[in-house]
């Protein structure tokens, strides 16, 4: 994949909204072939309505968040922390009590290599 430079003025970027279990994320989404970059703000009181099998690097903008695996592991995450995930290696889910704004990268790049 091929990218040349570019700037993002997220301003720009249309929001679209999704529903959580509570709350609501809105989502700016910028798509190329097989990559895909968001800027992600969850409200307050969000919880995500799915446990997610998808790989993300995830670093948080603005706020604090908690990414709860389906085991019950709870990792808290604030402002300049980051985690990756590679795809199909956790279930996780995003909560948020204060609302929160993440950059989120993901795309083909994730998957795991089969051998």
């Amino acid at each position: 994949m091929t990218i040349p430079f570019q700037s993002i003025n997220w301003s720009t970027i249309e929001k679209t909204e999704h529903k959580g279990e509570t709350g609501t994320s809105f989502w700016q989404t910028i798509q190329f072939a097989g990559f895909r970059v968001r800027k992600v703000e969850y409200s307050v009181g969000y919880l995500a309505d799915h446990w997610c099998q998808k790989g993300h690097i995830v670093h948080c903008l603005e706020g604090e968040f908690i990414s709860e695996l389906e085991n019950g592991e709870q990792f808290q995450l604030s402002k300049g922390m980051t985690y990756i995930v590679s795809d199909d290696l956790s279930l996780h889910r995003s909560i948020s009590t204060k609302g929160v704004a993440l950059l989120i990268i993901d795309g083909d790049f994730l998957k795991q290599s089969e051998v």
